[in-house]
């Protein structure tokens, strides 16, 4: 064993020293020298050019992107297109010990919906908080489209501080966008439900007994959190929602959702009625 291990000690150090070697010839080279042996045009070094972004230099934006099934955020710089940091959101991280230490323990539990913890989720269309219309860059906010949940993560340390779940729906996808000074954050239900009933209800009373709906989710600034107590829905017929926004300039003080499946189609091809 110990013959074994010094064996593979001395290959990994002729390895190493064949690299420097080999990596000594490549310093010596020259812009032109790399383009022939690498068979680069300008166009292509004009390309690498412009992502590029030395070390220890910041890249001009930060790009927040949903994970979707992984339940998280991605950060990553533009214009390196580096990932920065995958942020802890609905789900467990065990590479960073979200979901693992009693702080977030907590934050994770906030989630539970009847009572049972619910360990994934679908993010969507993440929102970052507004001053007069402007990003501000203090806060974001992520929708779990899988779950009627919504997450506040502060900007300051990249952490998720808040989960809250949606009392009405049973799913949404109208992801997370905010009035222009953050006041509230929208939610707007996905597909029509028999709202705060947890009786099942047949699709053929779909027209009197289900419902889409928008929230309107109070946020306090100072806190930093979203206040459940004055935030308020508003029942929608049984459309199926999608996205959102907040009106700005003229339309300021209006909000918009648009709706699909206005036919409101079931299904039911079984029962043979047409396809979708």
């Amino acid at each position: 064993m110990e013959f074994r291990m010094k064996q593979v000690a001395s290959l990994l150090l002729v390895a190493g020293l064949g690299f420097a070697a080999s990596g000594s010839s490549y310093a010596a080279e020259s812009l032109q020298d790399v383009m022939k042996r690498r068979s680069l045009s300008q166009q292509d070094l004009l390309a690498a050019a412009k992502t590029y972004v030395p070390t220890g230099k910041r890249d001009e934006f930060i790009a927040f992107s949903s994970g979707g099934q992984s339940g998280q955020v991605i950060v990553y710089g533009v214009p390196s297109m580096r990932i920065l940091k995958y942020i802890g959101v609905f789900t467990p991280e065990p590479w960073q010990g979200y979901g693992f230490d009693e702080s977030s323990k907590a934050i994770l539990a906030q989630g539970k919906i009847d009572g049972k913890d619910i360990t994934w989720g679908d993010t969507h269309h993440p929102a970052m908080s507004e001053t007069q219309g402007q990003y501000d860059g203090q806060f974001l906010f992520i929708n779990d489209k899988a779950n009627p949940r919504l997450a506040v993560i502060d900007l300051r340390d990249f952490e998720t501080k808040q989960i809250v779940v949606n009392p009405i729906y049973k799913s949404e996808h109208g992801g997370a966008f905010v009035t222009p000074d953050t006041e509230y954050v929208i939610e707007a239900a996905q597909y029509a439900t028999p709202l705060a009933n947890k009786k099942f209800e047949p699709l053929e009373d779909f027209n009197e007994k289900y419902r889409g709906g928008v929230t309107y989710w109070k946020f306090d600034r100072k806190e930093g959190r979203i206040d459940p107590a004055l935030s308020f829905s508003i029942e929608l017929p049984p459309y199926s929602q999608d996205l959102s926004d907040a009106g700005k300039g003229p339309s300021d003080g209006w909000s918009f959702t648009n709706s699909f499946c206005t036919e409101r189609y079931v299904g039911g091809i079984e029962k043979g009625r047409p396809p979708v």
